[in-house]
């Protein structure tokens, strides 16, 4: 069975054709449906989130926004001249946020599109998620394992897979980010999920700060520097 060169999964599930990163970002997404609706968030809706500068509501439209990008990137031309995908870990070395200030342009872009996606209220975007991964759980396994999607926010194209495997790591990282917010315990993340997201964010760690500082940090804390996070 062929595996993915970025996330090492087995490619496709011969039940169905669906690859593994697909299913696992479906029930990712679903995972983060459900928190959506969970009563503390909206009961919390317009206050302060987790992240500066981001209601709960916001950040409930961020979270939401993962699953929304998906349809967006699928619908998006593939142009001529970026018919090469760019690889995973290149991609977030090009991203301009990594790194970048609370009021850096792109950031301040990010916010108001989680603002925009909250703006009509927790029940309107439980409907509009609910809706898009159902939707997806449709489109997705339909797609060829070679798909290509050109991002829209960016001058970027990635194999399909890749590009659901970043929107799996924003899910994780946001629905934990939600949870934290309005006092809930962050949701079990699958572990098909969980996995990948782990492996991505290891690998930008190391990237980021070296072998030797992750290696302390899991295994050496006396020694280990003061943070390996990935971005």
């Amino acid at each position: 069975m062929a595996r993915s060169k970025e996330h090492g999964m087995d490619a496709t599930d011969p039940t169905d054709g669906m690859s593994a990163v697909r299913r696992a970002y479906l029930e990712t997404a679903r995972t983060a449906r459900d928190l959506l609706a969970e009563p503390a968030v909206a009961a919390a809706w317009h206050a302060p989130g987790a992240l500066d500068l981001m209601t709960v509501g916001d950040l409930a439209g961020h979270l939401a926004g993962q699953a929304f990008l998906v349809p967006r990137a699928l619908a998006e031309p593939v142009p001529a001249a970026h018919r090469t995908p760019v690889p995973l870990l290149d991609y977030y070395a090009a991203v301009r946020w990594i790194g970048s200030a609370p009021d850096h342009p792109v950031n301040v872009g990010i916010r108001r599109a989680g603002a925009e996606a909250g703006a009509a209220g927790p029940q309107a975007l439980i409907a509009r998620t609910t809706s898009t991964v159902a939707a997806l759980g449709r489109a997705l396994p339909a797609e060829p394992a070679d798909r290509l999607v050109h991002l829209p926010h960016g001058p970027w194209t990635l194999r399909l897979d890749d590009f659901l495997v970043s929107r799996m790591m924003e899910l994780a990282v946001h629905a934990d980010d939600l949870a934290f917010s309005v006092g809930l315990p962050t949701p079990p993340i699958p572990a098909a999920g969980l996995d990948t997201v782990i492996r991505l964010l290891t690998r930008l760690s190391v990237r980021r700060h070296g072998p030797t500082a992750l290696l302390r940090t899991l295994a050496r804390a006396e020694r280990a520097p003061a943070t390996v996070a990935a971005f």
